[in-house]
């Protein structure tokens, strides 16, 4: 229940509180004075979009706070504890800013938090209903809302929504796979010629390398046969003079005859024994090279053909061979994903099929619950509407459902397109409400709605901004009777411009307008006993003073007071 709302700057209103409790709270004031914007205050609590138009002349910000006590309200506090919230007991403060710069701000148990969320909690503490949810009733959508809220389809549909939204998925996928069909079987091919190109080849990991070398010493074979064998001859070979290897030997031994008389020559005596033994391994080694240096042409040009080839590979699937086999290794992977997707469209095909057998059950026995509830509340809303001074129309709930029902006929709801008719007068043929209702009938419409579905309201507070538009006589007063028993179930907060519906109202709000030439302003007063007779009079008369109007709306207010004694 809502205790209190705060506003500051909102429009015309400077600064304002009001106290709220059970019951009907009524609000009345001139035309311009600024009435509507309690519940413009709740609709920017509700997440309203932020309106620098709103904020007051001359102040930097417009502030809306309200005071909201969440006890036992489930889920209002689990979105609560997703959020830095805090409560005081069971209080909860709601507040939300907007500045002269159209930036906005929502806080929420003392925290800054996003509008969304602010909206989250909010949207279950309050409905508002103006003239244009009105219009929204005119909507098949929200007549089909209000049967199922009448006739507790909820539950089934909270079953049937997760396997039509798992419908609507395996439809999208399976229709995407199909149709990506034709474009799937062009990439198998192309991941195909390139892994038969490649497995043609076969390249092996590090070959190119191994090829690399061995096609530069065939190339070069008689060359490097030479080389080799003339540096050996160089070293090891004797000519007119000496080798290397002679020639060390001789320095060696001129060395070995002194050395042991310095030790500094002993050491140069070592390293020459080393660099000997060293040229004598190379000498060696260079013989064995130039014999084992194979002159091939043939073998040379089986390496050219094959490095090639692998040259032909690296330009086609990577710049080099192990870029090669990577791509080789996705191919093959990536074939075995567009292979299985023949079989996912298959898998797919049959859950559709499942789903819609599933759904189609499901949605037979929601039309089933829905054609029980019609007639009922077809009676329930006639019996409010004779109430209501509309003692000759007829309301009926027509449910329509396809006579065989097919997969293409399920949407989000079900199978059926719901509607309310109906037939203001005797005699009349029952037409849609867009067609078949004016303004006051369609609020009286509206009102019988919501007094049938009080007992299964999701929130705890209403509030009614001016739907009594277009209402007067008999039909006010139990306009104001009707929103007086609503409040019996719930909190209802009502913006009237009739005094038969202000009445009835168990604490009433006056806006009163000021003008000092320059700046209009309006305040917002709890009226006692006495200022609300004045100020019924003069909803009633249009001015003050009159000793006929005050006696008509005694009379007003005795009569809300011997209805409330019955209640």
């Amino acid at each position: 229940m809502w205790q209190e709302i705060r506003l500051s700057s909102l429009g015309v209103i400077a600064d304002a509180e009001l106290s709220l409790g059970p019951g009907l709270t009524v609000i009345t004031g001139e035309t311009g004075a600024g009435k509507t914007m309690v519940v413009t205050a709740l609709g920017l609590l509700r997440g309203a979009r932020a309106d620098a138009g709103l904020v007051r002349h001359g102040a930097d910000r417009l502030r809306v706070e309200a005071t909201v006590d969440v006890g036992g309200l489930a889920p209002v506090l689990a979105v609560l504890a997703e959020t830095p919230a805090e409560l005081e007991g069971d209080e909860l403060v709601v507040a939300r800013t907007i500045g002269r710069d159209g930036r906005s701000r929502a806080y929420l148990g003392g925290s800054s938090v996003p509008a969304g969320v602010l909206a989250r909690v909010s949207e279950q503490l309050v409905a508002v209903h103006g003239q244009s949810d009105q219009h929204r009733l005119l909507r098949t959508g929200a007549q089909r809302e209000a049967l199922d809220r009448f006739g507790d389809v909820a539950a089934m549909l909270a079953e049937y929504a997760p396997a039509y939204a798992r419908l609507q998925e395996a439809r999208r996928t399976h229709e995407e796979l199909v149709a990506a069909s034709q474009e799937r079987l062009r990439e198998l091919d192309v991941l195909l010629f390139g892994l038969d190109e490649i497995a043609g080849v076969a390249p092996e990991e590090g070959e190119d390398e191994a090829l690399r070398i061995e096609e530069g010493r065939l190339a070069h074979a008689e060359s490097l046969v030479v080389a080799a064998a003339q540096a050996h001859t160089l070293l090891s070979e004797v000519d007119d003079d000496a080798d290397v290897l002679d020639l060390l030997g001789r320095a060696g031994a001129l060395l070995d005859g002194v050395r042991e008389h310095d030790p500094a020559l002993d050491v140069q005596a070592r390293r020459l024994e080393e660099v000997r033994f060293t040229v004598s391994d190379v000498a060696a080694e260079l013989a064995s090279y130039s014999d084992g240096v194979e002159v091939d042409p043939a073998r040379l040009a089986a390496v050219t053909e094959r490095r090639a080839a692998l040259a032909g590979l690296t330009r086609k699937y990577g710049p080099g061979l192990d870029d090669v086999l990577r791509w080789a290794e996705d191919a093959r992977e990536r074939t075995k994903a567009l292979r299985g997707d023949d079989e996912r469209i298959a898998a797919l095909r049959d859950e559709v099929v499942a789903l819609e057998g599933e759904l189609l059950a499901r949605a037979a026995e929601i039309s089933e619950r829905r054609r029980d509830a019609a007639g009922r509340l077809a009676a329930a809303v006639g019996s409010e509407l004779e109430a209501l001074a509309m003692p000759h129309a007829r309301i009926a709930v027509e449910v329509r459902t396809p006579e065989t029902p097919e997969p293409s006929d399920l949407g989000p709801d079900g199978v059926d397109d719901v509607e309310l008719l109906l037939a203001a007068n005797a005699g009349a043929a029952p037409r849609p409400l867009a067609k078949g209702a004016s303004g006051g009938e369609l609020s009286r419409v509206m009102l019988a709605l919501e007094v049938v579905l009080a007992d299964k309201a999701s929130v705890p507070t209403f509030v009614f901004d001016e739907v009594d538009a277009g209402i007067g006589g008999k039909a006010a007063i139990e306009v104001g009777r009707r929103l007086a028993r609503l409040a019996a179930n719930a909190q209802v907060l009502v913006v009237t411009h009739l005094p038969q519906v202000a009445a009835f109202g168990d604490r009433h709000y006056h806006v009163l307008k000021s003008d000092d030439g320059t700046v209009t302003t309006s305040g917002v007063a709890l009226l006692d006993d006495d200022e609300r007779v004045a100020e019924l009079s003069r909803m009633l008369a249009g001015l003050e003073g009159s000793a006929t109007a005050e006696a008509h709306a005694r009379e007003l207010v005795d009569l809300a007071a011997e209805d409330r004694a019955l209640r």
